[in-house]
């Protein structure tokens, strides 16, 4: 089957899922012998306000964190509103911060059909936690871009064999299964969804690197201390303050997380769907 370009496009707050995406991107247009791959940004809330059109001829890559175990709540529509497949071929890709990625590429999978996509692979990618660096740190690693690459080849040589369209990728997974239930250190369910960034005045340099780098455009520029838009607890302002100003204290959040640190640690493996 012929393929004229590949596309990567992707929602990513901390950079892991992009790191996956344009890793596996670069893959395939070296296996299948094309021009670079025209990268689609999806991460600022201008970028999700613009239709995505795509058509025959066409591979999109297209890349979502996990968020509670599926995409995330607040991004998904996005992706629904503005993806158009018009019979382009995709590769469907999440990543997940060593927990487990339950139903999101499942979900994912889904929305692309929808949106007039051929979905021909998919994969659940572990990668740095964006609430914490134990668990899956530095991931994406060297291994993990060899089996990117790995994939990639794969892929192409599924490609270079179909002579028709195949049909849906089949991935474990529910797209209409409920959000995971967030837990603390004790075992019951914990809610911190009202938990927004705090500000440590003392190293705050005021240069509103969180203000614009925030996906959701949560944060008031003119004050970066506040927070009066939604905060989908993503960490970009966290992981992107250059003077390590932004932190959490939500006593839900942090014990949601102590829980995560203490029973996740075991690294995880990439999983892979032709």
């Amino acid at each position: 089957m012929e393929v004229k370009q590949v596309h990567a496009l992707c929602y990513s707050a901390t950079g892991v899922t992009e790191k996956v995406v344009r890793a596996l991107a670069a893959g395939l247009e070296e296996e299948l012998g094309l021009s670079p791959a025209v990268f689609h940004g999806f991460r600022k809330p201008d970028e999700r306000s613009v239709d995505h059109v795509f058509g025959p001829g066409d591979l999109v890559v297209v890349g979502s964190p996990t968020y509670a175990g599926r995409m995330p709540n607040k991004i998904m529509p996005d992706f629904q509103a503005r993806l158009r497949g018009n019979g382009a071929l995709a590769v469907a890709a999440v990543t997940f911060g060593n927990r487990a990625y339950d139903n999101s590429l499942a979900e994912l999978l889904a929305l692309l059909e929808a949106a007039g996509f051929r979905t021909v692979a998919a994969g659940a990618f572990p990668g740095r936690h964006a609430f914490t660096d134990v668990l899956g740190e530095g991931r994406p690693d060297w291994d993990d871009q060899r089996a990117i690459r790995a994939f990639a080849k794969r892929i192409a040589e599924k490609l270079r064999e179909l002579e028709e369209l195949p049909p849906p990728v089949e991935v474990p997974g529910d797209p209409e299964a409920p959000y995971y239930i967030p837990k603390g250190l004790d075992g019951e369910p914990v809610k911190f969804l009202k938990a927004k960034p705090r500000t440590d005045m003392g190293k705050c340099c005021d240069c509103g690197v969180c203000a614009r780098t925030c996906p959701m455009g949560a944060i008031d520029p003119e004050n970066v201390a506040e927070v009066p838009g939604t905060c989908i607890k993503c960490q970009s302002c966290v992981r992107k303050c250059t003077h390590h100003a932004k932190y959490f204290d939500d006593p839900a959040f942090l014990s949601h997380v102590a829980m995560l640190e203490k029973n996740f640690r075991e690294p995880k493996e990439i999983e892979t769907f032709l």
